[in-house]
């Protein structure tokens, strides 16, 4: 029976024994299912020195031979889960570790959850799952929103995927006790957008607020983490009629293919990246880049509560 199932990567440890502040990262963003070659990889590059420049450390999070993975080494292991083709969502965890798979990009539920047993307080994505928009029919709704339900850690997206029901995954977060506060901003974004149509009853203005509203939690005992909905830069905004015909055109599309659950997710994007001619890849960049900004913010002031 293998025995190994969870490291730290040498400069996390170090790091989390130096109480320097870290901000884990999924690696799915950062694959193929994310981004094209080579902007995958100036996306990473991209966060990293963010993080890095506001005085945190980045941790990438994957499943390397059966092992999850917080802190991915650069060099060959970074290239190995780059390349990476089998996205892990948290309930694949176990399953990856017991088959001794070789590289498994992880999802926003599984890198909450191995940040969250790292001891890791602050996690930066792109966007989000959630609630799909047939989930009457199908009951599709991600366990993004459990999973940050369920640990305490701070997740920094720009909203959830634009080609969700976001009022529902809204709903949804309400029903699930997760507070959602915008970053400067009373408005839900929808991925490429800065507004989905939908408020948020809850702002901040610094990564001081978000601790303390993580340390009050705490506190008072109310369990889970803090969703902070940063919404992508607005030099970088997508037209929003433009999206939206994508979406419906990707949607339709994936619905005469038979595409349900995670194979939705890469077949929207890749519509809308060549609906909007590419346009889409840059607005990926800036606002991965812009989470992983506003989440070292949040992980340095977490570190001095």
């Amino acid at each position: 029976m293998r025995t190994n199932v969870f490291r730290l990567g040498d400069e996390i440890a170090a790091a989390i024994e130096a109480q320097t502040p870290v901000v884990a990262m999924e690696s799915t963003i950062y694959s193929a299912f994310g981004l094209p070659d080579p902007a995958n990889r100036e996306a990473l590059a991209r966060c990293e020195a963010a993080i890095r420049a506001a005085g945190a450390v980045p941790a990438m999070t994957a499943v390397i031979d059966g092992v999850s993975v917080v802190g991915v080494a650069s060099g060959n292991e970074t290239e190995r889960v780059l390349a990476g083709t089998t996205k892990i969502a948290a309930r694949d965890l176990g399953h990856a570790h017991a088959t001794g798979l070789d590289i498994g990009v992880t999802t926003v539920s599984a890198s909450v959850t191995l940040a969250a047993r790292a001891g890791v307080a602050v996690f930066a994505t792109g966007g989000i799952g959630g609630v799909h928009r047939d989930v009457a029919q199908t009951g599709d709704i991600s366990h993004d929103l459990l999973a940050i339900a369920r640990h305490r850690v701070v997740t920094v997206s720009a909203g959830a995927k634009a080609f969700l029901d976001l009022g529902r995954t809204l709903e949804e977060f309400e029903t699930l006790g997760v507070p959602v506060v915008g970053w400067n901003t009373d408005r839900f974004p929808a991925f490429y957008t800065r507004d989905s149509g939908h408020p948020v009853t809850m702002t901040v203005q610094t990564g001081a607020e978000v601790a303390s509203i993580l340390a009050a939690n705490r506190e008072l005992g109310h369990p889970g983490g803090v969703l902070v909905a940063n919404p992508l830069p607005e030099a970088d905004e997508l037209d929003a009629v433009r999206i939206d015909a994508a979406i419906a055109d990707a949607l339709a599309d994936a619905e005469r293919q038979g595409a349900r659950g995670p194979g939705v997710t890469p077949a929207v994007l890749g519509a809308i990246a060549a609906a909007t001619e590419g346009d889409s890849v840059p607005a990926n960049l800036a606002l991965a880049e812009s989470n992983a900004r506003v989440a070292a913010e949040i992980a340095v002031a977490v570190a001095d509560v």
